[in-house]
């Protein structure tokens, strides 16, 4: 055993990571296809976590988290190209748990909050001496237009209302792109923090669509929720709800479209679905 605790063997290149940093494992790594993420060990015993990005998307995403410092998302701790050690959530809460434990308004409220936190930012990390490159929204929705018309009368609604946004934009900020419940951890002290960004940049509407769609489908699809999380959102975020209606009927013919190319359709037909219902929120 070395002085870093035990190393699969197939697991070379986190073991570089290990000993240039001096960490040890607190876990078995897990991979996908975007990134490997291994929990950690730093040598003060702070707990940590090591991700190695595969592809452009978690690279970027790593480098809106360096710009953030540590503001409404987990914090950077060191960095060298694709691999990166972050700050580690060890509190006990959890937004999916909450949910299903009947605090499903707290939940949405924390979410936003994270959010705001985010976008508060916006303007130290834009003028970064090396301010991440971010993806905007146009860029983001090319495949509703390319591809998702092509599915039906509602993603060509959907595509109809997103131009429309995309053309009369207001006040973008840096966005996460990607919050749900799954991504806003309790990081104890510091409180709710994000993980997992995608680095966008845009309307601040955009990102609390995706948390209305979420914990799960089924969850947003049970009769009175989406309507009732709509409202949440709406007080928590000050938020035009005619606009928000707007974004987040945009938001479903994209995230539609993305699962219809993977050849998904049951999510494909589900986020519609809830698209569907987002035309009548006003």
């Amino acid at each position: 055993m070395s002085d870093f605790g035990p190393v699969n063997p197939g697991h070379a290149e986190e073991a570089a990571w290990l000993r240039r940093w001096r960490l040890r494992p607190d876990g078995d790594p897990i991979t996908t296809a975007s990134s490997t993420l291994m929990p950690v060990s730093m040598a003060d015993g702070t707990p940590a976590m090591v991700k190695l990005a595969r592809t452009d998307e978690e690279v970027r995403g790593t480098d809106l988290l360096a710009a953030l410092h540590g503001r409404g998302a987990a914090a950077v701790l060191e960095r060298n190209g694709a691999a990166v050690l972050l700050e580690r959530a060890t509190g006990a809460r959890d937004l999916v748990r909450m949910v299903h434990d009947g605090h499903d308004d707290d939940a949405t409220r924390i979410i936003c909050a994270a959010a705001a936190g985010i976008h508060a930012s916006s303007a130290e990390v834009l003028a970064a001496e090396e301010p991440p490159e971010l993806v905007d929204l146009p860029t983001w929705f090319r495949q509703l237009f390319s591809q998702g018309v092509e599915l039906g009368a509602f993603h060509r609604r959907g595509a109809d209302v997103a131009s429309r946004l995309l053309d009369d934009q207001r006040d973008p900020v840096v966005l996460h792109g990607d919050l749900h419940h799954g991504n806003v951890l309790d990081f104890g002290e510091r409180g709710w923090l994000a993980i997992d960004p995608k680095g966008l940049s845009g309307e601040a509407a955009f990102d609390v669509c995706n948390l209305l769609c979420n914990p799960s489908y089924e969850r947003a699809l049970e009769p009175g929720r989406l309507e009732r999380q709509f409202g949440v959102v709406v007080a928590a975020t000050g938020l035009e709800p005619a606009r928000l209606a707007d974004w987040l009927t945009a938001w479903c013919a994209l995230s539609s479209t993305w699962f219809a190319i993977d050849d998904d359709e049951r999510r494909s037909a589900a986020v519609a679905a809830i698209g569907e219902r987002a035309l009548t929120l006003r």
